[in-house]
């Protein structure tokens, strides 16, 4: 007997960007102080404050975490990067949200960058995107701290999912009225603690004998990072250019879904 086989379709040759649309895509993430963004075959083309300009003065869309003008951040989006795009591309972009209070931030993001006319938008968890970032074990459980500007993130991740979160509405911004870089560093301790008692399994214990992943601009201040290691008992490692990780781990997302066969053309 003869067996035909049927030849497997050659795939068609991917243009990369700018020429090819389906390569169009864009990383954001959006925070209360600076807003950065990483351009598919540009690489970072944004490291901005997070203002908007409706009269005569400016103002700040993203307080803490959360949108509160958002058609002022579809003006700020249009201004910065409506000019960069292809004009007749629609991009994909991935934005990176808090972890608590997401809903409301991905909602509200998600409105926003319509003004840039996507073909699709993802989220994904800034603290994700910090593991990604750095190329951490997704198979063990990492707990990330994320010391932003306004905002402090303390995030347990097991099997690439959030299992744990806490938060402060304190950031290294606060530092200059008043408030001590111990303050902030209570803070962290304070919640990872408030983890290990309500944890019930051995994930927490488990992330923090691996050692802490640290982000954000607090991790550029050696005041919290001399000081995290003994209050909480275990290492602390701060991401490489840690004020930029989470950008950079949406834009690993950003490249995964360009090399996806969908995208390719390999089937």
């Amino acid at each position: 007997m003869t067996v035909t086989r049927r030849p497997r379709p050659v795939p068609a040759r991917h243009i990369p960007w700018p020429l090819c649309r389906r390569c169009s895509g864009i990383a954001l993430d959006m925070g209360s102080a600076r807003t950065r963004a990483w351009i598919a075959g540009r690489g970072m083309v944004l490291d901005v404050p997070t203002v908007t300009f409706p009269g005569n003065g400016a103002l700040h869309p993203i307080q803490r975490g959360t949108i509160v003008d958002t058609p002022g951040t579809a003006r700020m989006l249009d201004r910065l990067l409506g000019p960069r795009l292809p004009r007749f591309g629609r991009p994909l972009v991935v934005v990176t949200a808090p972890v608590l209070d997401g809903l409301a931030f991905r909602t509200e993001a998600r409105t926003a960058v319509e003004i840039l006319r996507p073909r699709a938008v993802l989220t994904v968890p800034g603290a994700r995107a910090v593991a990604l970032a750095a190329g951490a074990d997704h198979t063990r459980p990492l707990l990330v701290v994320d010391i932003g500007a306004h905002l402090t993130e303390v995030v347990l991740l097991a099997g690439d999912a959030v299992t744990d979160a806490r938060r402060t509405a304190l950031g290294t911004g606060d530092l200059t009225d008043g408030t001590a870089p111990g303050q902030l560093t209570d803070a962290v301790v304070d919640m990872v603690t408030a983890m290990l008692r309500q944890d019930r399994t051995s994930l927490t214990r488990a992330a923090l004998r691996r050692g802490v992943l640290l982000a954000g601009g607090g991790a550029l201040r050696p005041d919290i990072t001399q000081d995290l290691p003994g209050r909480l008992g275990c290492p602390v490692q701060p991401v490489p250019s840690p004020h930029t990780a989470a950008v950079r781990g949406a834009a690993c997302l950003l490249a995964a879904a360009h090399h996806h066969p969908s995208a390719t053309g390999a089937v």
